[in-house]
């Protein structure tokens, strides 16, 4: 038997308030029985890949208002780190959609055979960290999928490898793919005069180079590596496209300024009625 959560994955649970949802989530967290992929397809980031996938899906009931009934989008989805533990939460159907082909083939094998409303998809978009050969620029790309299908898209560490001109693609179709009403999740880097206090005085983890600019990058030679965005400036560009916050911002600790349960800043935006 797998070993109980760490602590800090375990104290989150704990506090949450719905004991239905802590016990899912706490056995999602060890159960061995839900595959993990190889450590050669681990290029989502390190960390426990259950009890992470765990800890998201309390933010995405909790803080983003996700339901079973909802249809879900998720952009990014890596090697199913956020589908897995939806598996044993969702009653409707599941898209995901990645640049990274062996991350979708490994999904399509191992999730879609066993849960059939799973579906995963490749779109060859290019991107300088993770496909760099790919066939389609960021900032003219468009999902395949019908317009207002999904109840809740979600994007988790997504927005910190884009840079403007393919945020704002992205921004344009989420609001087109969600229904009027509908949410989308994100966890990203948003500096704000906290958070650049944090960035200035060296306590921000990634180490963002300070500046003026909309954009922070951590590695100026390979700035899709990781991107804090002008707070401000970015909720204007998804208010832009009718996507405003749903509720307060949830700021996380990379800065090194805050104390919080969560890593990245996490945000929560919804489609207006009527756009």
């Amino acid at each position: 038997m797998n070993a109980l959560l760490p602590s800090p994955q375990l104290a989150v649970l704990r506090r949450q308030t719905d004991p239905r949802l802590e016990w899912l989530c706490a056995q999602i967290a060890r159960n061995c029985f839900l595959p993990v992929p190889p450590s050669e397809l681990h290029f989502i980031g390190d960390g426990d890949f259950r009890a992470i996938g765990a800890e998201f899906l309390r933010h995405f009931v909790r803080l983003g208002g996700l339901r079973p009934y909802h249809r879900v989008l998720e952009i990014g989805c890596g090697v199913g780190r956020m589908a897995m533990p939806l598996t044993q939460y969702l009653e409707a159907s599941y898209d995901g959609i990645d640049i990274v082909l062996d991350g979708i083939r490994w999904c399509a094998a191992t999730i879609t055979p066993a849960y059939p409303e799973f579906r995963f998809h490749h779109l060859d978009i290019a991107n300088g960290l993770y496909n760099p050969d790919g066939r389609i620029e960021g900032e003219t790309a468009t999902l395949p999928f019908k317009a207002g299908v999904y109840d809740f898209v979600i994007l988790t560490s997504v927005i910190t490898h884009l840079r403007t001109a393919d945020t704002e693609r992205y921004a344009a179709e989420i609001a087109r793919v969600l229904k009027p009403g509908g949410r989308c999740f994100l966890s990203l880097f948003l500096a704000d005069a906290t958070a650049r206090t944090g960035i200035a005085k060296g306590t921000a983890r990634p180490a963002f180079r300070d500046g003026p600019e909309v954009e922070l990058l951590a590695d100026p030679e390979h700035p899709n590596a990781a991107i804090a965005y002008d707070e401000a400036f970015l909720i204007d560009r998804f208010a832009a496209r009718g996507l405003r916050p749903a509720r307060a911002i949830a700021h996380g600790h990379w800065s090194g300024q805050r104390e919080a349960e969560n890593f990245q800043d996490l945000l929560v935006l919804e489609k207006g009625i009527g756009r």
